[in-house]
Protein backbone atom coordinates (compact mmCIF):
# COMPACT_ATOMS: atom_id res chain seq x y z
CA UNK A 1 0.00 0.00 0.00
CA UNK A 2 2.63 1.78 0.90
CA UNK A 3 4.88 1.45 -2.18
CA UNK A 4 1.16 2.32 -4.30
CA UNK A 5 1.67 5.53 -2.72
CA UNK A 6 4.79 6.03 -3.26
CA UNK A 7 4.32 5.44 -6.88
CA UNK A 8 1.34 7.92 -7.15
CA UNK A 9 3.38 10.61 -5.55
CA UNK A 10 6.09 10.00 -8.23
CA UNK A 11 3.42 9.85 -11.33
CA UNK A 12 1.95 12.94 -9.63
CA UNK A 13 5.19 14.55 -9.29
CA UNK A 14 6.21 13.88 -13.00
CA UNK A 15 2.79 15.49 -14.27
CA UNK A 16 3.38 18.87 -12.53
CA UNK A 17 6.78 18.56 -14.16
CA UNK A 18 5.29 18.18 -17.66
CA UNK A 19 2.37 21.25 -16.96
CA UNK A 20 5.47 23.54 -15.22
CA UNK A 21 7.49 22.25 -18.18
CA UNK A 22 4.87 23.20 -20.90
CA UNK A 23 3.33 26.70 -19.55
CA UNK A 24 7.62 27.76 -19.17
CA UNK A 25 7.61 27.28 -23.23
CA UNK A 26 4.42 29.08 -23.97
CA UNK A 27 5.43 31.68 -21.69
CA UNK A 28 8.49 32.12 -23.69
CA UNK A 29 7.16 32.67 -26.95
CA UNK A 30 5.41 36.48 -26.58
CA UNK A 31 2.02 36.84 -27.27
CA UNK A 32 1.76 39.94 -29.17
CA UNK A 33 4.35 41.69 -31.16
CA UNK A 34 4.83 45.20 -32.92
CA UNK A 35 6.01 44.16 -36.18
CA UNK A 36 7.77 42.98 -37.98
CA UNK A 37 10.89 45.54 -37.04
CA UNK A 38 14.53 43.45 -36.69
CA UNK A 39 15.63 43.58 -33.06
CA UNK A 40 18.78 45.38 -33.85
CA UNK A 41 18.78 49.60 -34.19
CA UNK A 42 22.04 49.37 -36.35
CA UNK A 43 21.88 48.02 -39.26
CA UNK A 44 24.81 45.06 -39.50
CA UNK A 45 27.15 44.68 -43.02
CA UNK A 46 26.62 41.36 -44.96
CA UNK A 47 29.98 39.83 -42.98
CA UNK A 48 28.33 40.42 -40.08
CA UNK A 49 25.03 38.75 -40.96
CA UNK A 50 27.11 36.03 -42.02
CA UNK A 51 29.01 35.62 -38.53
CA UNK A 52 25.88 36.39 -36.59
CA UNK A 53 24.61 33.28 -38.42
CA UNK A 54 27.25 30.92 -37.70
CA UNK A 55 27.04 32.12 -33.97
CA UNK A 56 23.18 31.28 -34.27
CA UNK A 57 23.90 28.00 -35.78
CA UNK A 58 26.65 27.08 -33.46
CA UNK A 59 25.18 27.43 -30.07
CA UNK A 60 21.88 26.20 -30.98
CA UNK A 61 20.45 22.21 -31.48
CA UNK A 62 18.49 20.61 -33.80
CA UNK A 63 15.70 22.73 -33.84
CA UNK A 64 17.68 26.21 -33.39
CA UNK A 65 17.15 28.79 -35.73
CA UNK A 66 18.82 28.20 -39.23
CA UNK A 67 20.46 31.83 -40.52
CA UNK A 68 19.84 31.64 -44.46
CA UNK A 69 21.78 35.04 -45.40
CA UNK A 70 24.19 34.08 -48.39
CA UNK A 71 24.30 33.30 -52.45
CA UNK A 72 22.48 30.55 -53.86
CA UNK A 73 22.88 29.26 -57.18
CA UNK A 74 20.91 26.61 -58.83
CA UNK A 75 18.80 27.04 -61.89
CA UNK A 76 15.19 27.48 -62.80
CA UNK A 77 12.33 25.92 -64.85
CA UNK A 78 8.90 25.88 -66.30
CA UNK A 79 6.86 23.67 -64.44
CA UNK A 80 4.89 23.30 -68.05
CA UNK A 81 6.92 22.34 -70.93
CA UNK A 82 6.85 25.84 -72.47
CA UNK A 83 5.71 29.08 -71.28
CA UNK A 84 1.98 29.18 -71.68
CA UNK A 85 1.71 32.90 -71.11
CA UNK A 86 0.42 35.38 -74.11
CA UNK A 87 2.18 38.82 -72.25
CA UNK A 88 5.66 38.03 -72.79
CA UNK A 89 6.33 35.94 -75.85
CA UNK A 90 10.02 36.13 -75.70
CA UNK A 91 9.97 34.86 -72.04
CA UNK A 92 10.38 31.07 -74.51
CA UNK A 93 12.90 29.22 -72.80
CA UNK A 94 11.94 26.38 -70.78
CA UNK A 95 15.18 26.46 -68.08
CA UNK A 96 18.35 28.34 -67.36
CA UNK A 97 21.00 29.28 -63.97
CA UNK A 98 19.79 31.28 -61.45
CA UNK A 99 21.48 32.81 -58.47
CA UNK A 100 19.61 33.93 -55.27
CA UNK A 101 20.85 36.95 -52.99
CA UNK A 102 19.02 37.41 -49.02
CA UNK A 103 19.92 38.54 -45.92
CA UNK A 104 17.70 37.33 -42.73
CA UNK A 105 17.14 39.73 -40.06
CA UNK A 106 15.73 38.43 -36.65
CA UNK A 107 12.38 40.29 -35.51
CA UNK A 108 10.51 40.61 -32.68
CA UNK A 109 8.19 37.62 -33.59
CA UNK A 110 9.84 35.00 -32.16
CA UNK A 111 10.47 32.53 -34.92
CA UNK A 112 10.23 34.90 -37.52
CA UNK A 113 13.18 36.67 -39.56
CA UNK A 114 12.65 39.25 -42.24
CA UNK A 115 14.93 38.93 -45.49
CA UNK A 116 15.66 40.83 -48.12
CA UNK A 117 16.76 39.62 -51.40
CA UNK A 118 17.34 39.76 -55.16
CA UNK A 119 16.85 36.89 -57.84
CA UNK A 120 18.76 36.75 -60.73
CA UNK A 121 17.51 34.64 -64.14
CA UNK A 122 20.04 33.73 -66.07
CA UNK A 123 18.77 32.99 -70.32
CA UNK A 124 15.59 33.95 -69.98
CA UNK A 125 14.53 36.06 -72.50
CA UNK A 126 15.11 34.39 -76.51
CA UNK A 127 14.50 37.75 -78.61
CA UNK A 128 16.86 39.27 -80.79
CA UNK A 129 18.46 41.79 -78.79
CA UNK A 130 19.80 38.79 -76.87
CA UNK A 131 19.52 40.50 -73.04
CA UNK A 132 19.65 37.48 -71.63
CA UNK A 133 18.27 37.75 -67.83
CA UNK A 134 16.02 39.22 -65.54
CA UNK A 135 16.78 40.74 -61.91
CA UNK A 136 14.01 40.90 -59.23
CA UNK A 137 14.15 42.75 -55.46
CA UNK A 138 12.29 40.70 -53.35
CA UNK A 139 11.14 40.86 -49.21
CA UNK A 140 9.44 38.38 -47.20
CA UNK A 141 9.66 36.18 -44.13
CA UNK A 142 11.77 32.97 -43.50
CA UNK A 143 9.56 31.32 -40.66
CA UNK A 144 12.38 28.52 -39.12
CA UNK A 145 10.67 26.47 -36.99
CA UNK A 146 8.68 25.36 -40.55
CA UNK A 147 11.70 26.22 -42.57
CA UNK A 148 9.23 28.46 -44.66
CA UNK A 149 10.70 30.52 -47.14
CA UNK A 150 8.00 33.49 -48.53
CA UNK A 151 8.88 36.27 -50.91
CA UNK A 152 7.29 38.86 -52.57
CA UNK A 153 7.68 41.66 -55.34
CA UNK A 154 5.24 44.31 -56.42
CA UNK A 155 6.30 45.19 -59.64
CA UNK A 156 4.00 47.80 -60.66
CA UNK A 157 5.25 50.84 -58.98
CA UNK A 158 8.36 52.57 -60.80
CA UNK A 159 11.67 52.14 -59.14
CA UNK A 160 15.07 53.77 -59.81
CA UNK A 161 17.38 51.59 -62.23
CA UNK A 162 20.04 51.47 -59.92
CA UNK A 163 18.05 50.11 -57.02
CA UNK A 164 18.36 46.87 -57.37
CA UNK A 165 22.27 46.93 -57.03
CA UNK A 166 21.32 48.52 -53.50
CA UNK A 167 19.23 45.97 -52.11
CA UNK A 168 22.42 43.37 -52.50
CA UNK A 169 23.57 45.10 -49.61
CA UNK A 170 27.69 43.99 -49.15
CA UNK A 171 27.63 40.50 -50.17
CA UNK A 172 31.09 40.25 -50.93
CA UNK A 173 30.09 37.38 -53.93
CA UNK A 174 28.03 39.73 -55.90
CA UNK A 175 30.11 42.74 -55.06
CA UNK A 176 33.23 41.57 -56.31
CA UNK A 177 30.93 39.93 -59.36
CA UNK A 178 29.96 43.47 -59.84
CA UNK A 179 33.26 44.67 -59.66
CA UNK A 180 34.77 42.19 -62.47
CA UNK A 181 31.68 43.34 -64.63
CA UNK A 182 32.37 46.42 -64.56
CA UNK A 183 36.55 46.25 -64.94
CA UNK A 184 36.46 43.11 -67.40
CA UNK A 185 33.01 42.89 -69.17
CA UNK A 186 30.13 45.40 -69.74
CA UNK A 187 30.03 49.19 -68.56
CA UNK A 188 26.98 50.39 -66.56
CA UNK A 189 25.76 53.10 -69.36
CA UNK A 190 25.14 50.00 -71.57
CA UNK A 191 23.65 48.11 -68.55
CA UNK A 192 21.21 50.53 -67.85
CA UNK A 193 20.46 50.92 -71.97
CA UNK A 194 19.94 47.09 -71.76
CA UNK A 195 17.41 47.48 -68.95
CA UNK A 196 15.40 49.93 -70.62
CA UNK A 197 15.34 47.98 -74.28
CA UNK A 198 14.53 44.84 -72.71
CA UNK A 199 11.49 43.13 -71.74
CA UNK A 200 12.11 42.71 -68.42
CA UNK A 201 11.27 46.78 -68.14
CA UNK A 202 7.67 45.70 -68.84
CA UNK A 203 7.30 42.67 -66.39
CA UNK A 204 8.42 45.21 -63.82
CA UNK A 205 5.44 47.42 -64.22
CA UNK A 206 2.67 44.86 -64.90
CA UNK A 207 3.59 41.80 -62.81
CA UNK A 208 3.99 40.89 -58.99
CA UNK A 209 6.16 37.91 -58.00
CA UNK A 210 5.33 35.56 -55.20
CA UNK A 211 7.91 32.97 -54.03
CA UNK A 212 7.05 29.74 -51.58
CA UNK A 213 9.85 27.70 -51.21
CA UNK A 214 11.22 25.03 -48.27
CA UNK A 215 14.84 25.19 -46.93
CA UNK A 216 16.42 22.13 -45.54
CA UNK A 217 19.96 21.75 -44.64
CA UNK A 218 22.36 19.38 -46.67
CA UNK A 219 25.73 17.71 -46.09
CA UNK A 220 28.66 19.42 -46.97
CA UNK A 221 30.27 18.23 -50.18
CA UNK A 222 32.66 20.14 -53.04
CA UNK A 223 31.12 21.57 -55.59
CA UNK A 224 33.35 24.02 -57.85
CA UNK A 225 35.41 24.82 -54.96
CA UNK A 226 33.32 25.88 -53.10
CA UNK A 227 31.27 23.86 -50.24
CA UNK A 228 27.10 23.71 -49.98
CA UNK A 229 25.28 24.54 -46.82
CA UNK A 230 21.45 25.13 -47.46
CA UNK A 231 18.85 24.12 -50.56
CA UNK A 232 16.03 25.76 -51.61
CA UNK A 233 13.36 24.29 -53.41
CA UNK A 234 10.29 26.06 -54.29
CA UNK A 235 7.74 27.58 -56.99
CA UNK A 236 7.57 31.10 -58.17
CA UNK A 237 4.13 32.48 -59.51
CA UNK A 238 3.04 35.71 -61.10
CA UNK A 239 -0.18 36.81 -60.96
CA UNK A 240 -1.04 40.01 -63.13
CA UNK A 241 -1.52 43.84 -61.77
CA UNK A 242 -5.21 43.52 -62.02
CA UNK A 243 -7.44 41.33 -63.57
CA UNK A 244 -4.90 40.52 -66.47
CA UNK A 245 -4.02 37.14 -65.74
CA UNK A 246 -0.84 35.57 -64.98
CA UNK A 247 2.12 37.01 -66.25
CA UNK A 248 3.95 33.36 -67.16
CA UNK A 249 3.63 29.89 -65.77
CA UNK A 250 5.27 29.18 -62.48
CA UNK A 251 8.43 28.40 -62.03
CA UNK A 252 10.09 25.63 -60.18
CA UNK A 253 13.30 27.34 -58.43
CA UNK A 254 16.37 24.66 -57.43
CA UNK A 255 19.56 26.62 -55.63
CA UNK A 256 22.28 25.86 -52.54
CA UNK A 257 24.36 28.42 -50.58
CA UNK A 258 27.94 29.01 -51.61
CA UNK A 259 30.27 28.51 -49.07
CA UNK A 260 31.54 32.27 -48.73
CA UNK A 261 34.45 31.37 -46.34
CA UNK A 262 36.02 29.37 -49.48
CA UNK A 263 35.00 32.32 -51.52
CA UNK A 264 37.17 34.23 -49.47
CA UNK A 265 39.77 32.08 -49.17
CA UNK A 266 40.08 32.81 -53.17
CA UNK A 267 40.52 36.28 -52.99
CA UNK A 268 42.97 36.30 -50.10
CA UNK A 269 44.86 34.06 -51.47
CA UNK A 270 44.67 35.68 -55.07
CA UNK A 271 45.98 38.87 -52.83
CA UNK A 272 48.81 36.96 -51.46
CA UNK A 273 50.07 35.97 -55.29
CA UNK A 274 49.70 39.60 -56.19
CA UNK A 275 52.01 40.54 -52.92
CA UNK A 276 54.96 38.05 -53.79
CA UNK A 277 54.67 39.17 -57.17
CA UNK A 278 55.08 42.73 -56.32
CA UNK A 279 58.13 42.21 -53.83
CA UNK A 280 59.70 40.14 -57.30
CA UNK A 281 59.14 43.08 -58.84
CA UNK A 282 61.10 45.27 -56.99
CA UNK A 283 64.11 43.07 -57.04
CA UNK A 284 64.17 42.43 -60.50
CA UNK A 285 64.00 46.34 -60.22
CA UNK A 286 66.91 46.68 -57.91
CA UNK A 287 69.10 44.58 -60.43
CA UNK A 288 68.27 46.48 -63.23
CA UNK A 289 69.03 49.68 -61.43
CA UNK A 290 72.82 47.98 -60.15
CA UNK A 291 73.01 46.86 -64.30
CA UNK A 292 72.68 50.51 -65.27
CA UNK A 293 73.89 52.31 -62.48
CA UNK A 294 76.09 55.04 -64.57
CA UNK A 295 74.68 57.76 -66.78
CA UNK A 296 75.59 56.08 -69.77
CA UNK A 297 74.13 52.80 -68.84
CA UNK A 298 71.02 54.99 -67.23
CA UNK A 299 70.54 57.17 -71.05
CA UNK A 300 70.32 53.13 -72.90
CA UNK A 301 67.25 52.60 -71.35
CA UNK A 302 63.62 53.88 -72.90
CA UNK A 303 62.21 56.17 -70.56
CA UNK A 304 58.62 55.35 -72.71
CA UNK A 305 59.08 51.67 -71.43
CA UNK A 306 59.72 52.42 -67.69
CA UNK A 307 56.65 55.01 -67.63
CA UNK A 308 54.34 52.56 -69.30
CA UNK A 309 55.01 49.95 -66.89
CA UNK A 310 54.80 52.15 -63.78
CA UNK A 311 51.20 53.72 -65.50
CA UNK A 312 50.22 50.09 -65.47
CA UNK A 313 50.95 49.66 -61.11
CA UNK A 314 49.05 52.33 -61.04
CA UNK A 315 46.07 51.13 -62.32
CA UNK A 316 46.28 47.94 -60.87
CA UNK A 317 46.83 50.11 -57.24
CA UNK A 318 43.30 51.53 -57.76
CA UNK A 319 42.02 48.61 -58.51
CA UNK A 320 43.16 46.62 -55.59
CA UNK A 321 41.74 49.42 -53.42
CA UNK A 322 38.82 49.85 -54.81
CA UNK A 323 37.74 46.78 -54.59
CA UNK A 324 38.95 46.54 -50.94
CA UNK A 325 36.65 49.94 -50.50
CA UNK A 326 33.66 47.86 -52.10
CA UNK A 327 34.11 45.02 -49.92
CA UNK A 328 34.90 45.93 -46.49
CA UNK A 329 35.19 42.52 -45.17
CA UNK A 330 37.97 42.23 -47.43
CA UNK A 331 39.52 45.31 -47.21
CA UNK A 332 43.37 44.15 -45.39
CA UNK A 333 43.89 42.19 -48.45
CA UNK A 334 43.53 44.05 -51.08
CA UNK A 335 44.71 47.63 -48.87
CA UNK A 336 47.92 45.07 -48.98
CA UNK A 337 48.18 44.34 -52.41
CA UNK A 338 47.39 47.94 -53.45
CA UNK A 339 50.14 49.27 -50.74
CA UNK A 340 52.55 46.79 -52.53
CA UNK A 341 51.57 48.06 -56.23
CA UNK A 342 52.17 51.63 -54.93
CA UNK A 343 56.02 51.23 -53.21
CA UNK A 344 56.65 49.93 -57.16
CA UNK A 345 55.63 52.32 -59.22
CA UNK A 346 55.69 55.50 -56.62
CA UNK A 347 58.86 54.30 -55.60
CA UNK A 348 61.12 52.54 -57.12
CA UNK A 349 59.91 53.02 -61.23
CA UNK A 350 59.38 56.62 -60.67
CA UNK A 351 62.33 56.83 -59.37
CA UNK A 352 64.23 55.12 -62.11
CA UNK A 353 62.53 57.17 -64.56
CA UNK A 354 63.56 60.30 -62.91
CA UNK A 355 67.30 58.72 -63.46
CA UNK A 356 66.60 58.11 -66.86
CA UNK A 357 65.31 61.49 -67.49
CA UNK A 358 68.20 63.29 -66.04
CA UNK A 359 71.20 60.99 -67.83
CA UNK A 360 69.10 62.07 -70.73
CA UNK A 361 69.64 65.23 -70.16
CA UNK A 362 72.97 65.95 -68.53
CA UNK A 363 73.45 69.56 -69.12
CA UNK A 364 70.08 70.37 -67.57
CA UNK A 365 72.11 70.25 -63.89
CA UNK A 366 73.91 73.50 -64.98
CA UNK A 367 71.38 75.60 -66.15
CA UNK A 368 69.90 76.13 -62.69
CA UNK A 369 67.22 75.26 -60.67
CA UNK A 370 64.52 77.15 -61.84
CA UNK A 371 64.88 75.32 -65.73
CA UNK A 372 65.00 72.04 -64.01
CA UNK A 373 61.86 72.67 -61.87
CA UNK A 374 60.34 73.64 -64.92
CA UNK A 375 61.40 70.50 -66.54
CA UNK A 376 60.11 68.21 -63.81
CA UNK A 377 56.71 69.49 -63.58
CA UNK A 378 56.46 69.44 -67.48
CA UNK A 379 57.56 65.37 -66.76
CA UNK A 380 54.99 65.13 -63.95
CA UNK A 381 52.30 66.74 -65.51
CA UNK A 382 52.91 64.17 -68.75
CA UNK A 383 52.64 60.98 -67.03
CA UNK A 384 49.59 61.41 -64.70
CA UNK A 385 47.59 63.52 -67.29
CA UNK A 386 48.22 60.27 -69.22
CA UNK A 387 47.38 58.55 -66.16
CA UNK A 388 44.09 60.28 -65.83
CA UNK A 389 43.39 60.47 -69.89
CA UNK A 390 44.10 56.68 -70.15
CA UNK A 391 41.02 55.94 -67.53
CA UNK A 392 38.88 57.82 -69.55
CA UNK A 393 39.77 56.22 -72.68
CA UNK A 394 39.10 52.89 -70.81
CA UNK A 395 35.90 54.21 -69.68
CA UNK A 396 34.76 55.13 -73.30
CA UNK A 397 36.09 52.24 -75.14
CA UNK A 398 34.52 49.60 -72.01
CA UNK A 399 34.04 46.82 -74.33
CA UNK A 400 37.06 46.70 -76.41
CA UNK A 401 38.75 45.83 -72.81
CA UNK A 402 41.09 42.61 -73.75
CA UNK A 403 42.34 44.80 -77.16
CA UNK A 404 43.20 47.50 -74.36
CA UNK A 405 44.89 44.97 -72.36
CA UNK A 406 46.91 43.48 -75.07
CA UNK A 407 48.45 47.21 -75.84
CA UNK A 408 49.15 47.77 -72.58
CA UNK A 409 51.46 44.82 -72.52
CA UNK A 410 53.57 46.07 -75.54
CA UNK A 411 55.57 47.76 -72.87
CA UNK A 412 58.77 46.31 -74.46
CA UNK A 413 58.31 47.57 -78.03
CA UNK A 414 59.32 50.91 -76.98
CA UNK A 415 62.87 49.68 -75.64
CA UNK A 416 63.53 47.47 -79.02
CA UNK A 417 62.89 50.66 -80.83
CA UNK A 418 65.29 52.47 -79.11
CA UNK A 419 67.84 49.77 -79.41
CA UNK A 420 67.46 49.90 -83.28
CA UNK A 421 67.43 53.57 -83.45
CA UNK A 422 70.44 54.77 -80.99
CA UNK A 423 72.30 50.87 -81.49
CA UNK A 424 72.41 50.39 -77.95
CA UNK A 425 74.22 47.81 -76.18
CA UNK A 426 73.01 45.46 -73.32
CA UNK A 427 70.55 48.36 -71.59
CA UNK A 428 69.02 45.76 -70.19
CA UNK A 429 69.77 42.77 -68.09
CA UNK A 430 68.17 39.54 -69.20
CA UNK A 431 67.30 38.54 -65.81
CA UNK A 432 64.75 41.31 -65.31
CA UNK A 433 63.53 41.34 -69.31
CA UNK A 434 62.62 37.42 -68.28
CA UNK A 435 61.48 37.91 -64.37
CA UNK A 436 58.79 40.78 -65.62
CA UNK A 437 57.62 39.28 -68.73
CA UNK A 438 56.82 36.35 -66.23
CA UNK A 439 55.65 38.75 -63.52
CA UNK A 440 53.49 41.00 -65.47
CA UNK A 441 51.43 37.76 -67.07
CA UNK A 442 50.55 36.72 -63.53
CA UNK A 443 47.59 38.35 -62.77
CA UNK A 444 45.72 38.46 -66.42
CA UNK A 445 46.50 34.55 -66.38
CA UNK A 446 44.73 34.12 -63.11
CA UNK A 447 41.38 36.10 -64.20
CA UNK A 448 41.39 34.82 -68.11
CA UNK A 449 42.97 31.70 -67.28
CA UNK A 450 41.53 30.00 -63.75
CA UNK A 451 38.60 27.93 -64.54
CA UNK A 452 37.74 28.62 -60.52
CA UNK A 453 38.73 32.25 -59.98
CA UNK A 454 37.23 34.32 -57.33
CA UNK A 455 36.36 37.50 -60.30
CA UNK A 456 33.93 35.03 -61.49
CA UNK A 457 34.91 35.67 -65.21
CA UNK A 458 34.67 32.99 -68.00
CA UNK A 459 38.17 31.84 -68.49
CA UNK A 460 39.36 32.20 -72.75
CA UNK A 461 42.08 29.75 -73.35
CA UNK A 462 42.94 31.51 -76.85
CA UNK A 463 43.20 35.10 -75.29
CA UNK A 464 45.88 33.69 -72.90
CA UNK A 465 47.71 31.72 -75.45
CA UNK A 466 47.95 35.46 -77.68
CA UNK A 467 48.44 37.12 -74.45
CA UNK A 468 52.04 34.71 -74.08
CA UNK A 469 52.63 34.60 -77.16
CA UNK A 470 52.42 38.23 -77.99
CA UNK A 471 54.78 38.88 -74.59
CA UNK A 472 57.12 35.88 -75.07
CA UNK A 473 57.97 37.22 -78.86
CA UNK A 474 59.04 40.74 -76.89
CA UNK A 475 61.06 39.24 -74.74
CA UNK A 476 63.11 36.74 -77.11
CA UNK A 477 63.70 40.06 -79.51
CA UNK A 478 64.87 41.94 -76.73
CA UNK A 479 67.11 38.87 -75.83
CA UNK A 480 68.64 38.69 -79.08
CA UNK A 481 69.02 42.28 -79.44
CA UNK A 482 71.13 41.77 -75.89
CA UNK A 483 73.64 38.82 -77.23
CA UNK A 484 73.73 38.97 -80.40
CA UNK A 485 73.54 43.21 -81.02
CA UNK A 486 70.33 45.83 -81.05
CA UNK A 487 70.46 45.50 -84.96
CA UNK A 488 70.92 41.63 -85.34
CA UNK A 489 67.28 41.26 -87.06
CA UNK A 490 67.40 44.51 -89.25
CA UNK A 491 68.72 44.30 -93.06
CA UNK A 492 71.81 46.07 -93.57
CA UNK A 493 70.27 47.78 -96.15
CA UNK A 494 68.00 49.54 -93.80
CA UNK A 495 70.39 50.75 -91.49
CA UNK A 496 72.04 53.96 -91.51
CA UNK A 497 75.57 54.50 -91.62
CA UNK A 498 77.51 54.01 -88.44
CA UNK A 499 80.33 55.14 -87.76
CA UNK A 500 83.42 52.35 -87.31
CA UNK A 501 85.82 52.53 -83.84
CA UNK A 502 88.39 50.30 -86.18
CA UNK A 503 88.95 51.96 -89.59
CA UNK A 504 91.77 52.42 -90.67
CA UNK A 505 94.19 55.49 -90.16
CA UNK A 506 97.09 57.31 -91.29
CA UNK A 507 100.29 56.15 -89.95
CA UNK A 508 102.29 59.32 -90.82
CA UNK A 509 100.40 61.81 -88.54
CA UNK A 510 102.08 61.98 -85.06
CA UNK A 511 100.05 60.69 -82.17
CA UNK A 512 100.28 59.35 -78.53
CA UNK A 513 100.16 55.69 -79.23
CA UNK A 514 99.62 55.06 -74.97
CA UNK A 515 96.47 54.40 -73.68
CA UNK A 516 95.09 57.73 -71.35
CA UNK A 517 92.49 55.01 -69.87
CA UNK A 518 95.05 51.92 -68.65
CA UNK A 519 98.70 54.06 -69.52
CA UNK A 520 99.88 51.39 -71.29
CA UNK A 521 101.02 51.76 -74.50
CA UNK A 522 98.69 50.59 -77.49
CA UNK A 523 100.51 47.98 -80.42
CA UNK A 524 99.89 49.49 -84.03
CA UNK A 525 101.12 46.51 -85.30
CA UNK A 526 98.28 44.41 -83.93
CA UNK A 527 95.01 44.00 -85.47
CA UNK A 528 92.94 46.56 -85.77
CA UNK A 529 90.30 45.15 -83.37
CA UNK A 530 92.70 45.12 -80.41
CA UNK A 531 92.07 49.35 -80.55
CA UNK A 532 89.88 51.73 -81.40
CA UNK A 533 90.30 55.11 -82.93
CA UNK A 534 87.81 57.79 -81.83
CA UNK A 535 86.02 60.65 -84.44
CA UNK A 536 88.81 63.16 -82.60
CA UNK A 537 91.65 60.61 -83.54
CA UNK A 538 92.67 59.46 -80.35
CA UNK A 539 93.63 55.71 -80.07
CA UNK A 540 92.52 53.80 -76.58
CA UNK A 541 92.37 49.70 -76.38
CA UNK A 542 89.12 48.50 -77.17
CA UNK A 543 88.17 46.96 -73.95
CA UNK A 544 89.54 50.44 -72.28
CA UNK A 545 87.16 52.70 -74.27
CA UNK A 546 84.05 49.99 -73.72
CA UNK A 547 84.39 49.97 -70.27
CA UNK A 548 84.67 53.70 -70.55
CA UNK A 549 81.39 54.22 -73.06
CA UNK A 550 79.76 52.05 -70.35
CA UNK A 551 79.81 54.99 -68.12
CA UNK A 552 79.93 58.13 -70.16
CA UNK A 553 79.84 58.83 -74.12
CA UNK A 554 82.41 61.06 -74.19
CA UNK A 555 86.03 61.10 -75.23
CA UNK A 556 88.57 60.36 -71.97
CA UNK A 557 91.23 62.59 -73.86
CA UNK A 558 89.10 66.11 -74.86
CA UNK A 559 85.30 65.24 -73.85
CA UNK A 560 84.34 65.29 -77.65
CA UNK A 561 80.86 63.34 -77.67
CA UNK A 562 81.24 59.67 -79.02
CA UNK A 563 78.75 58.01 -80.97
CA UNK A 564 77.22 54.60 -80.45
CA UNK A 565 80.02 51.54 -80.72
Amino acid sequence: MKKRQHLGVLGLGFVEFQIIFLLSIWLAFPQQAAGLRPIREKARTWSDEWLFGRKQVSEGGRFSAWNITGTYRGNWKFLDSLNSSSKFQDFQKSNGNSVVELVAVPTKITGVHYVQGVVLFHDVFDNEQNLGGAQISLEGVYIWPFRQLRLVANSGKESDSGQDENNLLSNPYHLLGIFSSQVFQESTRDRILQRKNSPRNEMDKHCNIEIAAQISRVASSDNNGDKSYYHMEGLMESPGVGDDGDCFSPLFLNATSVNVEVYYNKAVNYTLMVTFVSFLQVLLLIRQMEHGNTQSGAAKVSIVMIGHQAIMDAYLCLLHLTAGILVESLFNAFATAAFFKFVVFSIFEMRYLLAIWKATRPSISGEGWETMRRELSFLYSRFYGILLGGILIMYELHNYMRPILLLMYSFWIPQIVTNVIRDSRKPLHPYYIVGMTATRLAIPLYVFGCPHNFMRIVPSKAWCVCLCTFMGLQAVILLLQHYFGSRCFVPRQMLPEKYNYHRRFNQDVSRNTDCVICMTAINLRQRTSDFMVTPCEHLFHTGCLQRWMDIKMECPTCRRSLPPA
